[in-house]
């Protein structure tokens, strides 16, 4: 007897793969519920059709090469489960996914994966300032140079900012609460972002609260330092921005500035030429996973969240 494989089947011989990949593309943008009704399939086959369409993806892509790598992890499920995500900045895709939690042994699962070969043609890893990404970092790839991610430091900043704000409005009573209540996320948001109503809301806020006039000033200033192509000029604006500091009682500024000067190398890092990547890819990435997780709301198989992760940056096959 012979059995002859036939190649335009799906691993479901009841479906060609022309099919699962109609099935697949139409699940990048909708649920596997709504797709389930729409072509009139059971649940189950729908997502066995977009799994064998993620895998031939991720099998075109093949294996992950990268020099450049973003480290950040997400929240699975409530309590504090979190897992782990690395991108390739250069090629803007996800390359893993997995890990326990966010320890430095999850991290170095990733690095064993990659092979000891690979890990040592890194050259870069972007990450926020999370001891154990960077001691997992610095182990298994002692090459790689750490950037500390942009958007983590400068959330940093404005929950310093949020705690100014609070204080003051501790401080204040009676009518003079009234410029400061329900003005958080003015104060947070760039000013070019604002509607006219939230712009004028923030005019009037500086205009009678000196405190919170030389926090903002100082929020939107800091920006400033990831500019500079040399570290010295870098190094002279930080100092700069820290004697403005002085005289000003805003305690939780000092100690933003204090946590920046503990990891000033990672964060003067970006100032060389040869580590300017695009710093926003991993904060999209974020949005783009949360909405996946939206999307799969109620979805407890980790391995299809793992593909749906992996293929998202992926072109349509």
């Amino acid at each position: 007897m012979k059995r002859e494989r036939l190649d335009f089947l799906a691993d479901n011989p009841f479906y060609t793969k022309r099919f699962a990949y109609y099935v697949g593309r139409r699940c990048r943008a909708a649920t596997v519920k709504d797709i389930a009704k729409e072509l009139r399939l059971d649940w189950h086959t729908v997502k066995e059709l977009d799994k064998q369409y993620m895998k031939a993806q991720l099998a075109k892509a093949g294996k992950p090469r990268p020099r450049v790598i973003g480290i950040d992890e997400i929240s699975i499920r409530k309590g504090h489960t979190y897992r782990i995500v690395v991108s390739d900045l250069e090629k803007a895709r996800p390359i893993w996914f997995g890990g326990q939690d966010r320890s430095e042994q999850s991290l170095t699962q990733f690095f064993n994966e990659l092979g000891k070969a690979k890990s040592a043609k890194i050259r870069l890893a972007v990450m926020d300032m999370w001891k154990p990404f960077r001691n997992a970092t610095e182990a298994c790839a002692p090459q790689t140079a750490i950037l500390y991610d942009k958007f983590h430091v400068l959330r940093h900043l404005g929950e310093a900012l949020d705690q100014v704000r609070k204080s003051e409005y501790g401080r204040l009573s009676g009518k003079d609460r009234r410029f400061i209540k329900g003005q958080k996320y003015t104060l947070l948001s760039r000013r070019d972002n604002l509607d006219l109503k939230g712009r004028q809301a923030l005019k009037t806020l500086l205009r009678v609260n000196k405190r919170l006039n030389t926090a903002y000033l100082l929020k939107e200033s800091f920006g400033q330092l990831w500019s500079y192509e040399r570290e010295g000029w870098a190094r002279r604006f930080f100092e700069n921005w820290k004697t403005a500091l002085k005289w000003q009682r805003l305690r939780p500024y000092e100690k933003f500035a204090e946590m920046i000067e503990r990891h000033w190398q990672g964060v003067a890092a970006y100032s060389r030429p040869e580590n300017k990547v695009s710093l926003g890819f991993v904060e999209g990435l974020n949005n783009k996973i949360r909405v996946i997780q939206r999307r799969a709301y109620g979805l407890r198989d980790e391995d299809y969240l793992r593909l749906k992760i992996l293929s998202s940056m992926l072109p349509e096959l």
